[in-house]
């Protein structure tokens, strides 16, 4: 069985200059990937000012207006939280949940982040650990986010459980791969079936590899840059779409 997985800092639905709020057209370009997995970042699940002032925003929060019929299970990791929004990170699958949990790895108060996990076992496979996460721009906070998200997987994941670890990683510098394959025996897809990782910002020149889609226990099939339209007029990030052949 193969797992088609896609993942996506969505820019709370607005365009790259967040002048436009493009919401409705991600969604429909999310249902023509086909993906069986969502993993996404920057999703609001809440903002009144907004829901007061723009027409088209959605009466439910965002993870559910994107999942709509397509998946059907989806869980949501709250991380910025304001008096009247807050926003996190997303997991949409068509296959069932079997858990949700949110880790705090927030470094300081300007930029507050998680990381949501979650597990599915398909029809026929193993178990599949999903991990998403949004990591700090500074780079001595994302080494400590690194070692927090290192040893909680340690601590709660057995080694022989796959996992698929994904989200904005904010490493211009490539300094966390090394470590989690060291740690976690984790690899980067884009790394192991292109030589090099993916470059996804900005979306009209993606020149920076902050989005990440690592693995553990699976075999990828496929990797690809989703760098062309609707995609590079959508978000400030472009998506990363992979396939990958299940335990």
């Amino acid at each position: 069985m193969k797992l088609k997985v896609l993942s996506y800092n969505i820019h709370k639905g607005f365009n790259l200059s967040g002048a436009q709020f493009v919401l409705q057209q991600i969604r429909q370009a999310l249902r023509e990937t086909k993906a069986d997995l969502l993993f996404l970042q920057e999703v609001v699940g809440e903002n009144k000012k907004y829901q007061k002032d723009l027409s088209s925003w959605p009466t439910q929060p965002q993870f559910e207006f994107l999942a709509d019929q397509n998946w059907t299970h989806f869980s949501y990791g709250k991380n910025a939280i304001f008096p009247v929004r807050h926003h996190g990170n997303a997991i949409l699958s068509q296959s069932p949940l079997l858990f949700e949990h949110n880790l705090n790895i927030s470094m300081n108060r300007l930029e507050q982040r998680g990381l949501l996990h979650s597990c599915i076992q398909p029809e026929n496979s193993a178990k599949i650990h999903l991990l998403n996460t949004h990591i700090d721009l500074f780079a001595s906070s994302r080494k400590k986010q690194i070692a927090k998200i290192i040893d909680y997987v340690k601590t709660n994941i057995p080694t022989h459980e796959a996992i698929l670890f994904c989200g904005d990683f904010n490493d211009w510098t490539f300094e966390i791969s090394p470590i989690l394959n060291r740690e976690l025996k984790i690899h980067d897809c884009f790394e192991v079936l292109h030589g090099r990782a993916a470059k996804s910002f900005p979306s009209f020149y993606p020149i920076l590899s902050l989005d990440r889609m690592y693995f553990r226990g699976l075999t990828p099939a496929h990797c690809s840059v989703l760098n062309f339209q609707p995609w590079n007029s959508l978000s400030d990030h472009l998506p990363l779409l992979a396939e990958f052949q299940c335990p």
